[in-house]
């Protein structure tokens, strides 16, 4: 009867954990501005079809002025037009749909990778270990927007296949933190017990050392999709990107830039976007790596 009790507690305790949690992070004002701006990009991006007042790609000729620039925010426009006359905020919106269908599904996969890579290389260690992590320092010998541009420009330039490139060079950070992690928990008692009593490797594996990485994977994927974006936005930027006529904050940028000086909200707005974004995911990472860390709780 006592075992019975002492498993409830501990199913009691385990049930508290994520709302401790949440309820930890919901006291820091950075990480609540952080989930308010995500909640407000999630939300335009998920209603652009019903928010957005035109189509992304519907161009307004009474959009430009007798000199031929771009109309300046205010009035049916509440963001501008760009030099062909589409609505920036309409634009701006839809090209939220795709900085975030990237960073979730790059970073999504950069995680997978990062993560089969690690613990297979933390718990094997040998020839196996040694052969991973030597392949895991080449890729970060290579600088990560140099590589993703060689690889966009071999693929054709799409949605997916630039989320798939992201990913290719983003897995490299997750691999070595996950192998430093689980290297430590390979060598504990635990894990000792685990395979004096006869546990396979996968249960090993997956039912034992993997949950204590979960705070882990769940940091370093908030923290991801910070630079997925960013990295997303220079690519489109630089023409490797997201092709038009799909809006992307990056090629938003690049499309105006030659407007900068008569017309910088067409630059400045995008930018802003993107700055912001960052951040509330960065704000939103690092106020989870202090709640989710044990010896963090209590320093705040």
């Amino acid at each position: 009867m006592a075992t019975g009790v002492r498993m409830t507690d501990a199913t009691v305790v385990s049930r508290s954990r994520p709302a401790s949690a949440w309820r930890r992070l919901l006291r820091r004002k950075l990480a609540v501005f952080g989930l308010v701006l995500i909640a407000i990009v999630v939300v335009g991006a998920v209603f652009a079809p019903w928010i957005a007042p035109y189509a992304p790609e519907e161009q307004h000729f009474d959009g430009l002025t007798i000199e031929g620039a771009p109309l300046p925010p205010g009035g049916a426009y509440p963001m501008g037009t760009d030099l062909l006359g589409r609505d920036l905020f309409s634009r701006i919106l839809f090209g939220a749909r795709t900085s975030l269908i990237i960073g979730v599904v790059a970073n999504g996969l950069a995680l997978l990778i990062g993560t089969l890579v690690g613990i297979t290389a933390g718990y094997f260690q040998g020839w196996i270990g040694a052969g991973l992590m030597r392949f895991t320092d080449l890729m970060m010998a290579f600088p990560a927007l140099l590589l993703a541009i060689c690889l966009a420009a071999i693929f054709e330039p799409s949605l997916w296949i630039v989320a798939m490139v992201i990913a290719l060079v983003n897995w490299v950070q997750t691999a070595r933190v996950i192998y430093t992690e689980t290297t430590s928990l390979a060598t504990r008692d635990f894990i000792a017990a685990e395979r004096t009593m006869g546990a396979g490797t996968g249960r090993i594996l997956f039912r034992h050392i993997l949950p204590h990485l979960v705070p882990t994977i769940i940091v370093w994927g908030t923290l991801g999709i910070s630079t997925t974006v960013l990295l997303e936005a220079t690519l489109s930027f630089l023409g490797v990107g997201v092709q038009p006529p799909t809006p992307s904050w990056g090629n938003i940028i690049f499309e105006n830039q030659t407007y900068f000086q008569s017309a910088p909200w067409l630059v400045f707005i995008p930018g802003a976007a993107v700055l912001l974004l960052a951040l509330a995911f960065n704000l939103v990472g690092d106020a989870l790596r202090d709640v989710l860390d044990p010896t963090q709780r209590g320093r705040g």
